[in-house]
């Protein structure tokens, strides 16, 4: 009997380890309820928002009257140098992984669009960072749309995990 306790035990905090890693990673919808728009201020609402490695980007927009390409390096970012895109996307709905940590550039591939402020600079922590805001006030909190994206991201994936976990278990108790 003790050693299907460790056993148990050992699949327990397995499977805490795992939901832990779900329910850190974000996803953060670009522009908030305003979206990937000409009139939201994206560098204010990314200079809001901690990104980490493993959280993703959605950019959702107007397809057809804008997109979004990844600019290569600053300078790029700087003069609106589209043409040197890295990737494009166009759906209106799209998902950018964030990977590693470092900085990444955006902007909406239309032209005039770019020029008129319509892109964003993000900088992504490494996924063991603090999840604290990255806004210099101290009272400030996380917009409800990454909290709201972490519950969903981790309601869809908690399925599955625990469907793992009790194979597991059966498994491993049907040896023992």
């Amino acid at each position: 009997m003790g050693r299907t306790n460790t056993v148990l035990l050992v699949l327990v905090l397995v499977f805490a380890a795992l939901l832990t890693k779900e329910t850190l990673a974000a996803q953060h919808v670009v522009g908030g309820s305003q979206g990937w728009e000409q009139s939201t201020d994206l560098n204010s609402w990314a200079s809001g928002q901690k990104f980490k490695a493993g959280d993703q980007l959605v950019f959702k927009y107007t397809s057809g009257l804008h997109s979004v390409v990844e600019l290569p390096n600053e300078s790029a970012y700087k003069g609106c140098d589209t043409g040197s895109a890295l990737d494009s996307k166009s759906s209106g709905s799209d998902v950018v992984k964030l990977t590693k940590a470092g900085t990444r550039y955006f902007a909406c591939g239309t032209s005039g669009h770019c020029d008129q402020g319509m892109k964003m600079k993000i900088t992504t922590v490494d996924g063991n960072a603090p999840s604290s805001p990255s806004s210099s006030s101290s009272d400030a909190s996380p917009p409800a749309s990454t909290s709201a994206a972490a519950s969903s991201s981790f309601l869809h994936s908690a399925p599955s995990l625990f469907v793992i976990a009790a194979l597991s278990a059966t498994l491993l108790l049907s040896v023992f």
